[in-house]
């Protein structure tokens, strides 16, 4: 009797049984590895690990079991290798799935090839490896197979030549890769954002709903990517003033109420121009498309208040009920404490104050300039950035109550950049007005310049610790 060790079946259960943890838990750490370092082929290495390599186990056993039992090839272990087969397809496709696309540069061919047709050689692939796993498993003919599949497959594309054309046109439409998800096309006056590219269509989100474009007509037709227009994007809009205001106060006005907007595009200078009569057209520059609709929104709020503040009559209008006598006159009693101000100088200050607002994100003052009035505010809050770079770094808040432009008072430029967060009011004092007061009381001028010093050290402190930021080693202070 021959020993079991002798056995054709020992040494290969021997490998299964000795074998199968060690590459498991090899592969378990090489999975874990691999997720830890935010690597795609986890996924892969976990489908080898839970699928492949335990079915291949099986696979093993069940041959040597059908060997010892029934030298003839039962119908489970074919399954069992069918099983194997299919599972070895999806982890090659997962495999090179990840090398070839998912890690692909940007810019490179592998990130240029549309998904479709990833989709198509995907399912060619899936076809040929069951044609080969049934044919070595099973022994199919599966020549007989693919002859019929092409003559049908003939049959088939001359019966829907007119429905299938359009949808071949447009795949090599998509080859081209005229746009991407994300950009912004123009389809017959439609403008729209590509939010799904699918085998039957496009979808364009046009803010109003979703527009649905067949990829055959698409085509056949003209359309613009507005997302293509090197780098920036054109934006122009028509507004209309009195035809009393001088067209160049009203152009300088525009101009400078574009250049504040954060969506403008760096580098590029807003132009206005009039149209005849009251009408006139601004034009500038956004990053792209996406930012046409809030610069638009952006640009005719601020104008609003400019055009109040300026005194010119946008679309006609030059009342504003928020300049009344009243209001001015409890401003004034709000801000008397802060001046020292006596009943004969509030009578004085009534003729040269006025009363502003400012829309929030708008910027009250910028670095580098002198101020000419005291601006005292009244409602809302105001932000004082500092210029860093590239970067505009919060300094300090200034409430209602409190005040800017306390420079006027030495002559200093301004630090930082002042940005209403909220609808502001504010009430101007003219420094004039401001050096009279402060030489008929000198506890003004000491009040002032106290918060000159706190504001500067302020713009210190914040400029302090973002080099801090940058630089961990270094710290502020020093010996």
């Amino acid at each position: 009797m021959t020993p079991f060790w002798q056995q054709p079946w020992f040494w290969p259960a021997i490998v299964v049984i000795v074998g199968l943890p060690v590459v498991l838990l090899v592969l378990t750490e090489l999975q874990s590895n691999l997720q830890r370092r935010g690597n795609s082929l986890h996924k892969v290495v976990g489908l080898l690990r839970n699928a492949v390599i335990p079915v291949i186990a099986i696979l093993v056993l069940s041959v040597q079991v059908t060997a010892a039992v029934d030298p003839s090839r039962p119908v489970v272990t074919q399954v069992i290798a069918t099983v194997l087969g299919f599972l070895v397809i999806v982890f090659v496709l997962n495999g090179m799935n990840v090398l070839l696309f998912t890690n692909a540069r940007k810019g490179s061919w592998r990130e240029k090839i549309p998904s479709i047709f990833v989709d198509i050689a995907r399912v060619i692939l899936v076809a040929i490896g069951l044609a080969v796993v049934f044919r070595i498993v099973w022994g199919t003919d599966i020549g007989g197979i693919f002859t019929a599949l092409g003559v049908g497959s003939f049959v088939i594309a001359l019966a829907l030549q007119t429905a299938v054309g359009p949808i071949v046109a447009g795949l090599f439409l998509l080859f081209e890769q005229p746009f991407r998800l994300g950009d912004w096309l123009d389809i017959g006056g439609t403008r729209g954002r590509v939010v799904e590219v699918n085998w039957r269509s496009v979808h364009l989100d046009t803010g109003n709903g979703i527009l649905i474009t067949p990829i055959g007509s698409l085509a056949g037709a003209s359309f613009t990517n507005l997302s293509r227009t090197g780098g920036t994007y054109p934006v122009s809009t028509s507004v209309t003033f009195t035809t009393d205001d001088a067209p160049a106060a009203v152009v300088a006005l525009l101009q400078r109420v574009a250049s504040g907007l954060p969506q403008l595009a760096p580098g590029t200078s807003p132009s206005a121009e009039p149209t005849g009569g009251s009408g006139y057209t601004v034009s500038f520059e956004v990053g792209g498309p996406s930012q046409e609709g809030s610069a638009l929104a952006q640009f005719r709020m601020w104008l609003w208040y400019a055009a109040r503040r300026a005194g010119l009559g946008l679309d006609g209008d030059t009342t504003d009920d928020f300049v009344t006598d009243e209001r001015r006159d409890a401003a004034l009693a709000s801000i008397a404490p802060t001046l020292y101000l006596a009943s004969d100088d509030v009578a004085a200050l009534r003729q040269v104050v006025t009363l502003e607002r400012y829309a929030a994100g708008e910027v009250i003052s910028r670095p580098g300039v002198v101020p000419t009035a005291i601006r005292f505010v009244l409602t809302g809050s105001v932000e004082l950035r500092v210029p860093f770079g590239d970067e505009q770094l919060p300094a300090t808040r200034v409430e209602a109550g409190d005040y800017v432009g306390q420079t006027s008072l030495t002559r200093e430029v301004v630090q930082t950049f002042q940005v209403a967060l909220t609808e502001v009011a504010v009430l101007v004092v003219p420094v004039e007005a401001i050096d009279t007061i402060v030489r008929s009381n000198p506890q003004l001028a000491r009040d002032i310049g106290a918060v000159i010093d706190r504001r500067h050290q302020d713009v210190a402190d914040t400029i302090a610790a973002r080099a801090g930021q940058l630089q961990p080693g270094v710290t502020s202070g020093g010996t």
